[in-house]
């Protein structure tokens, strides 16, 4: 978490330091325009890379609640790794040719392209998943259910605007590849994944309060007539101790075998669309 707060606050510097090159030093020279700065490269790896962090930690969670299921995380692997390849690879022959906006409109767009169509299929898989793993887990008892559901529309909205912003971009890079309108999407990607982390790490204690149950006990005492064995009523004091639990959000399940199930709520509260 240290990590992706220092990279974003590297990543809104190098933002108003792209900003006020273009629009106060460069003011009235349409040539600037043109020209592609050592602080867009950093920035738009920097970018890369919160997102890359950010959509690795989701994929751990999926990695665990969907009880280490290999081909799935190796698809969402191999999604998330190719973005970030490919983005590496785009800023590193920007940089390496010195690449104008003429030039890379012209020959490495598609670079753009094909970045925002990963992040947008990654972030989809790692969602999809994450609700169709805790739609499987859902265990027949009213509260437990209705945590699931709560779960589902927090994993849902966590990751709405990430893949809301890359869908933007995508749709802007096909549509017009000649313009930075995608530059305006693409510059909130990084922060959006920050955002979407956070919000995931802050609501762990809110997820775990919904899974704990709350039990109750209180005793009831009552005074009844017993018969002793030769038949003879004796009066005697029965007392009674009624447990009253509360369903718990692990609830436990049967299966086929007869061995119990339990299943893991509390530990996932994710994201990303």
């Amino acid at each position: 978490m240290a990590v992706v707060i220092a990279l974003n606050v590297l990543h809104q510097a190098l933002i108003t330091h792209v900003v006020y090159i273009y629009t106060i030093t460069g003011w009235g020279d349409l040539a600037s325009l043109q020209v592609i700065g050592w602080n867009m490269i950093v920035e738009g790896i920097i970018n890369g890379t919160i997102a890359f962090l950010v959509q690795s930690f989701l994929a751990w969670r999926v990695w665990r609640f969907s009880n280490h299921n290999r081909l799935l995380i190796g698809v969402i692997a191999l999604l998330v790794v190719a973005e970030f390849v490919a983005l590496l690879a785009c800023n590193a022959l920007t940089f390496r040719f010195r690449v104008d906006m003429a030039t890379w409109f012209a020959t490495l767009v598609n670079f753009g392209v094909a970045i925002n169509a990963l992040a947008v299929a990654g972030d989809i898989l790692i969602t999809a998943s994450l609700c169709i793993l805790l739609y499987r887990s859902r265990t027949g008892f009213r509260r437990s259910d209705t945590m699931i559901s709560k779960l589902m529309l927090f994993t849902v909205n966590t990751g709405l605007l990430p893949c809301v912003s890359a869908v933007a971009s995508l749709i802007a890079n096909l549509v017009a590849k000649d313009t930075y309108i995608n530059l305006l999407f693409f510059f909130f990607i990084g922060r959006l994944y920050t955002n979407s982390l956070l919000t995931t790490l802050n609501a762990r204690k809110n997820i775990r309060d919904m899974g704990s149950g709350v039990q109750a006990t209180q005793n009831v005492s009552l005074s009844g007539t017993t018969f002793s064995a030769m038949g003879k009523r004796q009066p005697t004091n029965i007392s009674i101790k009624i447990d009253t639990t509360q369903e718990l959000a692990t609830d436990e399940q049967l299966d086929q075998s007869g061995e119990p199930e339990k299943v893991k709520l509390a530990s996932l509260g994710s994201t990303a669309c």
